[in-house]
């Protein structure tokens, strides 16, 4: 086993996880969707927009560097993220096409993933301005480490509203596990 399937099955970790807490949130009101939580974002669509802006800017980084393709019909659909707090979606019909699309491209890619591309260096700028460097492997560790604890964030809320969101264990998601 390489790290290049792990990255596979975090993938689809990412995906199914995203779609078990987007049915859940579907159970909420509006005004729960909107509802200051007084959490590390004030909502639970701010943290779902939040979640996109890391997906997003970091697709965009590995794009930038030649590390992976996404075909132009796919990449058009994709908002350019800018800033943590941008808003790519206000209804959970369009957050559940645009993560549905985000979550593929991931898997997408992280299937053409070898060995050779987890040592590959992604050279990037953050929001913040500055200049980091770091191998494949790392730089998709934290992406998908990011959802995971944003993630984390949202099931605490939802436990507050008294929503049921299911188990969140990596070995009952994805029972394969890397041989996915």
């Amino acid at each position: 086993m390489d790290l290049s399937s792990n990255f596979r099955m975090l993938a689809i970790y990412n995906q199914r996880m995203n779609n078990q807490l987007l049915n859940a949130c579907k159970q909420l009101t509006d005004e729960q969707l909107y509802q200051n939580t007084n959490a590390f974002f004030p909502s639970v669509m701010a943290h779902w927009n939040h979640i996109l802006f890391g997906d997003l800017i970091m697709l965009r980084r590995l794009i930038a560097n030649n590390i992976v393709e996404v075909n132009s019909e796919i990449l058009e659909q994709l908002p350019v993220a800018k800033r943590i707090n941008d808003t790519f979606v206000t209804t959970m019909d369009e957050l559940s096409q645009l993560r549905t699309l985000v979550d593929a491209v991931y898997i997408e890619i992280t299937k053409g993933f070898t060995a050779v591309t987890c040592n590959e260096v992604v050279k990037y700028t953050t929001t913040d301005g500055q200049i980091i460097e770091r191998y494949v492997s790392e730089f998709c560790q934290h992406i998908f480490n990011h959802q995971t604890h944003h993630r984390g964030q949202m099931t605490c809320i939802l436990s507050q509203f008294g929503v049921d969101f299911g188990c969140t264990d990596l070995p009952i998601i994805v029972p394969e596990g890397s041989r996915c």
